[in-house]
């Protein structure tokens, strides 16, 4: 196999690698937000376990990654696009935090009924999964376009947020002795918020990688 041609090969790899991790990830949030509507303690703890999963397969592509650029020191594009790879697999494995950190607060609430209106966190986490796949459609099939959307949708889970963090505290205003879950939930409405944020974050990097310079989408 020439040098070329096993540079291809090689690259196809760790992007079949970055996918499955980006998808893992995405599933694992997913995951940790069904275990919180249902106070799915067991569920939550599983999230918490199988975090390792994630890290090592980042772990794995930033390896991946060095090595390519050692053995055949790329450059232009080629280079760009490996930058970029490690970019979102890092993109990824804070997400698959966020889960993490979603499932913990989901153990400190433990079996209490949820005090505060849930749906609003559900249409979050809705949202911000929608976010993701969008995003990882379309470094897929490195469409510049569906990436330029991210940055919309982003302020909606922005206002998103901020309503359901004013309704939380609304809430712990009538009821101030269930402060505790309120603080919890708050939490986890910021790391979904967090999440979408990551979503621009690797729009704007499938923007780099095809044009070549940097964008800020949220300005």
């Amino acid at each position: 196999m020439v040098g070329r041609e096993k540079f291809d090969a090689d690259l196809k790899k760790v992007q079949e690698l970055l996918l499955e991790l980006s998808n893992a990830a995405i599933q694992t949030l997913n995951d940790s937000m069904d275990h919180l509507l249902a106070n799915n303690i067991e569920g939550a703890l599983t999230v918490i376990n199988n975090d390792v999963h994630i890290n090592r397969m980042e772990e794995e592509v930033n390896d991946r990654v060095i090595l390519l650029i050692a053995k055949q020191q790329p450059v232009a594009r080629d280079l760009r696009r490996l930058m970029v790879l490690v970019k979102i697999a890092a993109d990824m494995e804070r997400i698959g935090d966020y889960a993490v950190n979603i499932a913990k607060e989901t153990i400190r609430i433990g079996k209490d009924e949820h005090i505060a209106p849930i749906h609003l966190l559900d249409e979050m986490r809705i949202k911000t999964i929608a976010m993701l796949k969008q995003i990882l459609d379309a470094f897929i099939n490195e469409d510049m376009e569906e990436a330029k959307k991210i940055a919309k949708q982003d302020d909606e889970i922005d206002e998103m947020y901020g309503h359901a963090i004013k309704t939380l505290l609304a809430v712990g205003i009538e009821q101030p002795t269930q402060m505790g879950q309120i603080t919890q939930l708050s939490f986890v409405c910021r790391y979904l918020e967090r999440s979408a944020d990551h979503a621009t974050n690797m729009a704007e990097r499938l923007l780099y990688l095809l044009k070549g310079k940097h964008y800020e989408l949220n300005n």
